[in-house]
């Protein structure tokens, strides 16, 4: 049977279908699912720091199945090799050629589990796909698959037999979040859920890939005004003369934050970003980028106290909409 098309259906109607399947297998994480597809419309990657058991896997399995996409999961340990992420070149006797057998990072929407848990070299092997979107395997390159999102998840940075993330890598992490437990009434309807049928077989296909790229490009094109920029860089900026603050963040970071809100500021309907969706996701976005003082940290403060003060601080720009 041939699925329709949404084409010419509004952005907020199709994230709304979107978000309707993801919560048929993942019950009370409305905010969590939106910040993902946050992510997943503006190119991005997501970093969720999280203990095991909270429904990661599922959550990152049902969105694949909404937009028509192929999940791969990666499952980190620390013998894990880069060729085990990349792929590899193999001879072929018959043929007498190399034959490239690509790995789990050449699918549309990866899972990479506890990606702490794997060294930093294989680690590193993650940045050239996480920026370019493409691999480099042998001397020769390959383009990865659109669209393409990574979800890695992280052990709570007290767990034992673990490597931190450098900065480099947290950095391409458009946002970081975290699932958490479900309260209790949302416990006791995902036990009522799984009575008859796993969750995730309910979760059905809703849009095409070809038409989840038509909403990125839609995404990308959203109006983000002069104020507004100024706004992004006046908060990116502050934080990298904040007292508390060793390590600010980086114009990537800026940039992140701009495409993250033109992406929420289109999943609300709008075709121009406000304050609003920049206060929103300052937090998620830039957070997870700053590395705090010692005496910051001994006076136990965290990144996302400073983002908050900060963002309070800032002058708010007058709001202006665009033109047509």
């Amino acid at each position: 049977m041939t699925m329709p098309s949404f084409l010419s259906d509004q952005p907020q109607t199709v994230v709304e279908r979107i978000i309707y399947q993801v919560e048929k297998a993942i019950v009370g994480k409305r905010d969590v699912i939106e910040k993902l597809l946050v992510a997943l419309l503006c190119g991005g990657h997501v970093l969720l720091e999280d203990v095991p058991g909270v429904g990661k896997t599922m959550l990152v399995r049902a969105l694949a199945r909404t937009i028509d996409s192929s999940f791969k999961r990666i499952q980190c340990t620390p013998d894990l090799l880069p060729s085990d992420l990349t792929g590899v070149s193999v001879y072929n006797q018959r043929t007498g050629e190399f034959e490239f057998r690509p790995g789990p990072l050449l699918g549309n929407i990866v899972l990479a589990d506890e990606l702490n848990r794997t060294s930093p070299r294989t680690q590193a092997a993650m940045l050239e796909a996480m920026e370019e979107k493409r691999i480099t395997v042998d001397g020769t390159t390959y383009p990865l698959p659109e669209p393409f999102f990574i979800l890695a998840t992280q052990n709570p940075v007290d767990f034992e037999g673990t490597f931190g993330l450098p900065e480099a890598q947290l950095d391409r992490f458009t946002l970081k979040l975290r699932l958490g437990y479900p309260d209790a009434r949302d416990e006791i309807e995902m036990l009522s859920r799984m009575g008859d049928a796993a969750p995730l077989s309910q979760v059905r296909t809703v849009v095409l890939q070809e038409e989840f790229a038509a909403l990125q490009k839609e995404a990308r094109a959203i109006h983000v005004d002069e104020a507004i920029k100024q706004y992004i860089v006046q908060l990116t900026g502050a934080t990298r003369t904040h007292p508390d603050v060793a390590l600010g963040a980086s114009p990537r970071a800026s940039v992140a934050l701009m495409r993250a809100s033109q992406a929420q500021a289109l999943m609300k309907g709008r075709s121009y970003v406000i304050p609003d969706d920049v206060k929103a996701l300052s937090g998620p976005v830039l957070a997870h980028r700053l590395l705090l003082s010692d005496a910051a940290l001994m006076s136990g403060k965290d990144a996302s106290s400073v983002i908050a003060s900060l963002v309070g601080a800032a002058p708010v720009p007058v709001r202006r909409h665009a033109a047509g």
